[in-house]
Formats: C-alpha cells, structure tokens, sequence
C-alpha cells in the first residue's frame, strides 16, 4: 500500500516533469519560428531585390529604355490622361487635343535633333557682305539711316502663341488644353532626348514616343467608352408578367 505522502510527492514529480517538458516544447517552438521568421525575411528580401532589378529597362536599344524611365517616371502620362479625358463635350475636342500633342512634340524634338546632327563643335564659317552705300541729297532717305526722333508709336499687339501652336482646322478648346499641358511635360521630354547622343537612339527614342503616345490616347479614348450595347439575347428577352413592376425599377447608386 502506497503511502499518501509518497503518493503526493509522486503527484508533485510528475507535475514537475510535465513543466519541464511544457517548457522544452515551448522553447524549441519559439525557436523554431524565430527561424522560419528569420527565413522568411531572407526570401521577403531576395524577391524584392529580383523585383527591383526586374523593375529597371532591359531593352536591346538606349533609346528605348530612356523613353521607358520617361514614361514610368515623369508626369507626361499623367497630364495628358488628365487634360484628354477632361474633354468630354465631343470628340472633336478630344481629337484636336490628341493632334496638337503629337504635333507639339515632333516639332519640339526637331530642332534638337537638327542640333544634335551638326554637331556641338561646327565652325562658324565668316560671312562676307558687300555693303552698298548711296548718296543722296537728303541723309533721311538713306535706307541705312536710323531715325531716333520721337513718333508716336503704334501699339503693337502680342500675337496669340496658341494660334502659332494651333492646327488649322482643329477645336481651339482642345487645341488651347493641349497648349498648356505640352508647356507642363515639354521640358521633361526634353530632358530625356537631350541625354542621347547616338542617331540610333535618338530616332528610337521619338519614334516610339510618338507611337506610344498615340496608343496611350486609343487606351484614354476607349475608356471614355461607357456606352456598352446590351447583348442581343438581352435585349430580345420578353419582360416576366409575373415579377412586381418594383423589380424593372433601375438601380441607383
């Protein structure tokens, strides 16, 4: 027969043994998922750096990679997505707005592409000018005079730079958006060409960017697109008699 102290310190040892083992498990659990965390954070790392080497142009050509880090990094989408699906009147405006754009930033990139062609270094070459000089009784009449006595002047008045910009034929109010948002992304687009130096990137370059900002406009203009036709078999469906007029009651949100 079992003592009841005996009994009891066995009871107690047991109790003991089990707290040791709780404690052991739980050690090694807590290690165990200090592990997987620290595991984790290692994988977590190495996909975010394959992601951001991934996220950088891989392009064959340097043009198109300019034209890459343009387009994801600058406002030059953002504006013209903005100012084109502002015009919402008709698509005339919107189409004017499109035109006025591609033809702001071909004609923009021309004069760079003219300078980049002759080359920073030509020589100036001296211009001769044979200078005729007539003689008559009156020195006022000589073409070459400059008359410095007061007249009243006419008012000359400033030319409108939006009609310089503008397309004959085009809706002046997209032509007028299209002015302002080319003054806000001339420069950026500028930038980014003037960076290239080799003719077959910098043909690259515009010819994409104006490929691409064509297909950008289709991309605006088809979402501006909100009137879906019903399917046919939709539109056929005779009404159910049988449904309360409250269920034809059109939704609204």
């Amino acid at each position: 027969m079992i003592d009841r102290k005996e009994f009891a310190e066995e009871l107690m040892l047991r109790e003991n043994v089990r707290k040791v083992i709780h404690h052991i498990k739980n050690k090694k659990e807590t290690k165990r998922l200090n592990e997987e965390k620290k595991l984790r954070s290692v994988i977590r790392n190495l996909l975010e750096g394959q992601s951001a080497v991934a996220s950088v142009a891989k392009h064959e050509n340097t043009g198109i990679n300019a034209l890459e880090d343009l387009l994801k990094n600058s406002n030059v989408l953002s504006v013209v997505e903005t100012g084109y699906k502002s015009l919402t009147t008709d698509k005339q405006q919107r189409d004017s707005y499109r035109n006025h754009i591609l033809n702001a930033v071909e004609k923009s990139l021309a004069p760079e592409e003219s300078r980049k062609e002759a080359g920073s270094d030509a020589e100036l070459e001296p211009v001769e000018e044979d200078i005729d000089i007539t003689v008559s009784d009156r020195p006022e009449d000589d073409p070459d005079f400059i008359d410095v006595s007061d007249k009243p002047e006419e008012p000359l008045e400033d030319p409108d730079e939006r009609d310089t910009f503008g397309l004959d034929g085009e809706d002046k109010t997209g032509r007028n958006r299209a002015y302002d948002d080319f003054q806000n992304v001339e420069k950026n687009i500028l930038t980014a060409y003037d960076n290239l130096d080799n003719p077959q990137d910098i043909s690259m370059f515009e010819e994409y960017l104006l490929k691409n900002l064509a297909l950008y406009f289709d991309k605006y203009e088809s979402e501006l697109q909100v009137n879906v036709e019903a399917p046919a078999a939709a539109a056929d469906a005779p009404a159910d008699p049988d449904l309360p007029d409250s269920a034809c009651c059109t939704l609204r949100i």
